[in-house]
């Protein structure tokens, strides 16, 4: 049977406007339509990555439900890729389709207070037990979905008696397991987007671990590469996200028009379209494989080119471009860039420059991955992790 037929009798025997939302999901899921390029049986036929524009657009056409891809964002972009590579059958049969079909929300423990641009310091303790379960205590922080997520990609120390790079393991945490504490984080917008979480006494079994015991550090590279494609690498039609929002108040308000803010606005376009271009050439190629370092090129022209057109639009707006006056505490799923004033839009962008790796760190992997550049001095580098100053 051929894509389109599979499609055909997809929406023939689950009709979008008759079958309830999940249950057309979980059909799409098992017809190998969730993610063409995944194997056979995991939501997947062994296909192109390309060829799944046209299923979403036929779907869509006919009006068949999503599975509201941002709300489930971690799960699709870093946890997934992550299991699918490094994961077993039972694993990757286990979390796969509940996490696509959005019945199980995760969420990412990486960053702590003391290893965040220097992750592979973390100090959250994975202790193993005679009885095959690891008990894992620690704090991790600026944790997105944490208060909604059923489970969470966790990575852990698990020997401090060897260099920070090779001491590492990588789990799969039971969110609602006791001793996971969840705390809100407030930030300038007046949300509590993300979380701090606290882990006392967490037990996790060894068969929630992924990958050996000690390779979480290359576990994750394969977490964080994805990450900063699913935050830099979105398909934007022209003129979509922040420059087409500057773009329509351009065109809406004649009046707060100069000659040095059109300029500003010109070059805001041209280099939103080269990003539009690049994160294109980049979808191609990961249609050929696995996100390579290039992504953090993309995610730190994102942040940048974010943080300057927010800053473009309060200064066009003027003195309505100043006021934001709604500093509720309140958790969101999804942050919602367009739907709300300039003034938040300024204030949430500060935070793209941080999130999914600082921009510092992204010119350091751009210089010495794609550059070729030399490294910079590491003087822990060789160090067992439990003898470096703290």
């Amino acid at each position: 049977m051929d894509l389109a037929a599979r499609v055909r009798t997809l929406l023939a025997s689950y009709p979008p406007g008759t079958t309830a939302p999940l249950d057309f999901l979980r059909a799409r899921f098992d017809a190998g339509l969730a993610w063409v390029h995944f194997p056979v049986g995991l939501g997947g036929l062994g296909l192109a990555r390309s060829e799944q524009a046209a299923v979403d657009a036929e779907l869509a056409a006919a009006g068949a439900p999503d599975n509201n891809p941002r709300r489930i964002g971690i799960g699709l972009g870093m946890a997934a890729p992550t299991i699918l590579r490094y994961g077993t059958e039972e694993q990757k049969k286990r979390f796969l389709r509940p996490l696509w079909t959005g019945e199980e929300v995760w969420c990412q423990l990486f960053s702590e207070p003391g290893a965040g641009s220097d992750l592979a310091a973390l100090a959250t303790r994975a202790v193993p037990g005679e009885d095959g379960v690891w008990t894992v205590d620690g704090q991790k922080v600026w944790t997105s979905t944490a208060h909604t997520a059923r489970w969470a990609i966790l990575l852990a120390r698990t020997d401090p008696s060897v260099p920070k790079h090779q001491g590492i393991s990588y789990f799969v945490c039971d969110m609602t397991d006791p001793g996971v504490d969840v705390r809100p984080l407030r930030q300038i917008t007046g949300e509590a987007e993300f979380n701090e979480v606290f882990l006392t006494g967490v037990r996790i079994p060894d068969e929630h671990r992924l990958g050996a015991v000690g390779e979480g550090w290359q576990v994750a590279q394969t977490t964080l590469n994805n990450e900063r494609v699913a935050i830099g690498g979105q398909a934007m039609p022209r003129e979509g996200g922040m420059i087409g929002v500057v773009a329509e108040t351009w065109r809406r308000r004649p009046e707060l028009r100069t000659p040095e803010l059109h300029a500003r606005l010109l070059k805001g376009w041209v280099d939103a379209e080269v990003v539009r271009l690049t994160g294109e050439r980049l979808r191609q190629q990961l249609a050929q494989g696995q996100p390579g370092p290039e992504g953090a090129a993309m995610k730190l022209a994102f942040a940048r080119l974010a943080q300057e057109l927010s800053g473009l639009e309060v200064e066009l707006l003027g003195e309505d471009g100043l006021r934001y006056d709604d500093w509720t505490m309140t958790r969101p799923e999804l942050v919602d860039f367009t739907g709300r004033e300039a003034g938040y839009r300024y204030l949430r962008a500060k935070g793209n420059s941080i999130e999914g790796g600082t921009s510092e760190i992204l010119r350091n992997i751009i210089a010495e991955r794609v550059l070729g550049l030399p490294a910079e001095p590491r003087a822990d580098k060789d160090l067992p992790w439990k003898d470096v100053p703290r």
